[in-house]
């Protein structure tokens, strides 16, 4: 598979046309429940579950784009949703969604003669869902 056009949105804020990459990652805390009756090996059940959306954007400025967009969030818990293709949702285009916390936007990076991007990871609040319908 080749992502050619995938489906970003934040805060029911549609944002492909400001998208370079969209990154949903998830994973759960390993607590370690090691006895002597491991017998020497390490013994571990899975913990909390967390999750993060990283997201590397094309910087716009103007009245209705994205820093407009984004910036009033800034401390505040939204909505996402993501999948690898902006077609409909179905088993082999699932849909990944949630709630990320805005903690933080860099609103103006890179060097001379860079394309003015925006790279930025938000760490999920609650449940992560997969769904294909």
């Amino acid at each position: 598979m080749v992502l050619l056009a995938q489906h970003l949105s934040i805060n029911g804020n549609t944002l492909n046309e400001y998208t370079r990459k969209a990154e949903v990652t998830v994973e759960v805390e390993d607590k370690d429940v090691t006895t002597y009756a491991s017998l020497g090996w390490k013994e571990v059940l899975g913990g909390l579950k967390s999750g993060e959306l990283g997201c590397e954007f094309l910087q716009d400025f103007a009245a209705t784009e994205l820093d407009s967009i984004i910036w009033p969030l800034l401390g505040t818990v939204v909505p996402f949703v993501a999948r690898a293709d902006q077609g409909a949702v179905s088993t082999s285009n699932p849909n990944y969604s949630g709630n990320i916390l805005i903690k933080g936007w860099n609103p103006i990076e890179g060097s001379v003669g860079d394309e003015a991007t925006v790279s930025m990871s938000f760490p999920t609040s609650g449940a992560v869902t997969r769904a294909t319908t």
